[in-house]
């Protein structure tokens, strides 16, 4: 190392002339008879000899060897290591002193550049000096790069461990002969290569199956395929054999195993710790070989019980029946990772039938249809792997499938970045799935699985779809910025929902519809464009211990003739609406949540919806606390409803043809900026045992005519500030505010420009309003409310079954 590419300058160097270790000697005899005429000296001592040989393609040499180098004590003696008897050389001492000491280290280098590894380890056996010469890294890095053809040295301490290392990150202190010394034992394939290389012992064949031959004896098995394309000989692997792409610059690419008719590569049931690495597997198909019922074909075939080590393969195919690799059977058990699979007419990866295996750190993109296939039972283990840009689904587990799935990146492909369908069960942990053309998420026809603690964002459809009877678990994960919603639970859907965060979705956050039935608990559903959970269509499902916030319309929306069970969440801090909009028949009971500082009402019931709300917390609201609107009906009991900006309870009819009449029970209405209880526009209600204190405008607030049914009810200190006004004659609008006004006997008037929020009062009509020149035009409440399904889009389902035929 210390004379590293001092002879590269000499003539030469790099040709492919090579030296036995007694042509060199003779050389080295030549230029020291040169000199020995005139040398007269005395003697030298002999030169210490070196560390024995490190054994490259040879036993250690020892002084009593017929081909041993070794120094006498006063001259430089050699034997020549020939086939007949040995040619013995005297030196005088002045000879010896030359040869020794007085030549160049270039001289030296030059010509040691001619020898193969195994006689310039025995070079290295003579002296120190030679031993230090004959161990420049440059020397060996020429040997290296001839006989393997690798840019870096490639380290193999053990049967299936292939590491390259570069020079200047290698514990050894010279690594390319280190890395020589540990491959040496390979056989290797280089079609139409001639042999001229007597000093080595290397053997060379011409094709991959004779080297399997002839590696059957080996005990450590290993063969290295060189560059080029290996065609029409399909490549089956039945032992423990090593097998490993050689070649310059990118490896994978530069050495190519091909086939047409048959799986390029089979790796069979007696394989089970045999290795292939760095190389490209490829099927392409002859032309009019393949019909839509033909035989499928791989580019790779891993068969039952077996369980090789593949790695840092690039596997194609251009076949569209089949896949690029098929992992197939009980006991097939590989380990395939840092491959790519790309660029496919079909499937990437498929593995069925009970088959296992270890899959890591793959790149799987840009196939025709699914980039990954789980079936029939099959239970796979994939960490690390990037599954993206497929024409279809990214991973699709179905019919059975199972499998672990951990830190995966998918995104960008055409359908959901993983379905399950058909009782398949596969667990996803710490995934990214995101930037679907369609959605994330796609769980259907009795399907199940475990979804934890993914990032399942930006896609174009649902974050998460499940329906028609399937009940997967979806827990801890973040489901955000979705097209649409973040979960849509359609068609008799369940599932559990819990400990999710989900959050900045264009649509509701949860949707649930058309008679399914999830468990959806402890999440937090928050920021949406939306709202945050939508449940229309007859949906169901048991809704608790949520945290429902900061999103721009109703927390909650229950529509037509959906009941499901809201019980123990926080609802709050709306943007734009109430916390919970009940309406257009919609049911479902609400027991024990927290429902506050909502833009508008704590809870809406609107257009013939009767929920049943009991138990609840609903407060702090900037405008009612709850509304019941148009024919809106509904059991109120054992609330607390205070501090409200507008009425705790208010209570319309309008022109619906319904009339409004709940039924209040053992409620405590109190503390509110308005008025307890308002009702008005001919509405009516039950009211019973509640208690109605401290309000500012009442307790109990009737329009002209409303006459609602009242038993045991206490009305007790309440500021009666509206009374107090109409007496006096005062504007109603003048004792409250611009967000708080008191809704009795209230209109609103196209002419005079007033709204919803700036009501014409009773005294405004008999004081001012007849003055008006124009014919005033009132209005009322609309009659009925438009019932928009805000809908994430149905999902797509993957079109790989399609050519499983």
């Amino acid at each position: 190392m210390l004379f590293q590419g001092r002879f590269s300058k000499f003539p030469g160097y790099r040709d492919s002339i090579n030296l036995s270790c007694g042509a060199v000697i003779s050389i080295l005899t030549h230029f020291t008879l040169t000199y020995a005429a005139s040398a007269a000296g005395p003697s030298v001592p002999a030169a210490t000899p070196a560390e024995p040989s490190d054994g490259i393609g040879t036993s250690p040499l020892s002084p009593s060897s017929p081909n041993s180098l070794s120094p006498s004590p006063n001259s430089c003696y050699a034997t020549l290591p020939q086939a007949s008897a040995a040619v013995h050389f005297y030196y005088p001492s002045s000879a010896a002193h030359y040869l020794l000491y007085a030549l160049s280290d270039e001289v030296l280098l030059y010509v040691f550049s001619f020898l193969y590894e195994k006689d310039l380890s025995r070079v290295a056996q003579v002296c120190k000096r030679f031993h230090t010469i004959a161990t420049d890294t440059e020397l060996w890095k020429r040997l290296y790069q001839g006989l393997y053809e690798y840019d870096s040295p490639l380290f193999h301490p053990g049967p299936g461990k292939f590491e390259f290392v570069s020079p200047e990150d290698s514990e050894y202190e010279n690594p390319w002969k280190e890395s020589l010394k540990q491959l040496y034992h390979g056989i290797h394939v280089r079609p139409k290569h001639r042999v001229h290389d007597s000093g080595r012992s290397v053997i060379i064949e011409d094709s991959i199956p004779k080297a399997f031959l002839k590696a059957e004896d080996q005990e450590r098995p290993l063969v290295f395929v060189h560059q080029g394309t290996h065609k029409g000989e399909q490549v089956v692997i039945e032992n423990n054999i090593n097998v490993i792409g050689a070649a310059p610059g990118n490896v994978a690419e530069n050495v190519i195993i091909e086939h047409d008719r048959e799986s390029s590569v089979v790796l069979g049931p007696n394989s089970r710790h045999s290795y292939l690495g760095y190389v490209t597997v490829r099927f392409c198909p002859a032309a009019g070989t393949e019909s839509n019922h033909g035989t499928k074909h791989y580019s790779m075939e891993v068969q039952g019980n077996c369980s090789p080590l593949i790695e840092h393969c690039i596997i194609r195919s251009l076949s569209h029946l089949g896949a690029a690799v098929s992992v197939s059977g009980v006991g097939a058990e590989p380990t395939i990772r840092r491959c790519e699979i790309s660029d496919c007419e079909n499937v990437g990866l498929i593995v069925t039938d009970r088959a296992q295996g270890l899959y890591e750190d793959n790149e799987i993109s840009r196939n025709a249809l699914a980039g990954i296939w789980v079936k029939n039972y099959a239970n796979p283990i994939m960490r690390r792997n990037h599954i993206h840009h497929g024409k279809d689904v990214g991973i699709f587990c179905f019919d059975g499938g199972l499998g672990y799935f951990d830190s995966n990146d998918i995104h960008n492909n055409r359908i959901a970045g993983f379905e399950v369908k058909a009782t398949a069960n596969p667990t996803v942990v710490h995934c990214e799935i995101h930037h679907g053309q369609t959605g994330g998420i796609y769980v259907h026809e009795q399907g199940m699985g475990q979804f934890i603690e993914n990032k399942i964002h930006s896609n174009k459809y649902a974050g998460v779809w499940i329906t028609a009877h399937s009940n997967p678990t979806i827990r801890k994960n973040e489901i955000y910025n979705g097209h649409q919603g973040g979960v849509y639970i359609f068609t008799d859907g369940r599932g559990l929902i819990e400990h999710n965060n989900i959050y900045g979705n264009a649509l509701a956050g949860i949707q649930i519809r058309t008679n399914s039935d999830p468990i959806v608990r402890h999440n937090k559903i928050h920021h949406g464009q939306h709202g945050g959970i939508y449940v229309h269509e007859k949906g169901q499902g048991l809704i608790e211990n949520n945290e429902v916030y900061a999103n721009t319309l109703a927390g909650v929306w229950i529509t037509t003739g959906s009941s499901p069970t809201l019980r123990r969440n926080r609802i709050h801090s709306g943007k734009q609406n109430g916390g919970v909009l009940v309406y257009n028949g919609g049911l479902g009971v609400l027991e024990q949540n927290e429902i506050f500082d909502n833009a508008m009402a704590g809870v809406w019931i609107k257009t013939d919806s009767n929920p049943t709300l009991r138990r609840n917390k609903i407060f702090d609201g900037r405008e009612a606390g709850i509304c019941i609107f148009n024919g809106g009906k509904g059991l109120l009991e054992e609330n607390d409803i205070f501090r409200n900006a507008q009425a705790g309870v208010l209570i319309s009819t309008q022109s619906h043809p319904t009339q409004s009449h709940p039924v209040l029970s053992r409620n405590r209405i109190f503390d509110g900026l308005a008025a307890g209880i308002e009702i008005t526009n001919n509405a009516t209600a039950t009211l019973e045992h509640n208690q109605i204190f401290n309000n500012r405008f009442g307790g109990l607030c009737l329009a002209t005519g409303v006459s609602p049914t009242q038993k045991g009810n206490k009305i007790y200190d309440n500021h009666d500030a509206v009374e107090k006004a109409v007496s006096g004659g005062q504007c109603l609008y003048k004792i409250s505010s611009y967000t708080s006004f008191p809704m009795h006997d209230f209109y609103r008037c196209r002419t005079c420009n007033t709204t919803d929020r700036n009501a014409i009062c009773v005294n405004c009509i008999n004081t001012c309003h007849s003055t008006l020149s124009n014919q005033c035009q009132l209005q009322g409440e609309p009659t009925q409310d438009t019932d928009t399904l805000y809908d994430s889009a149905a999902p797509m389902e993957s079109q790989s079954l399609s050519a499983d035929g």
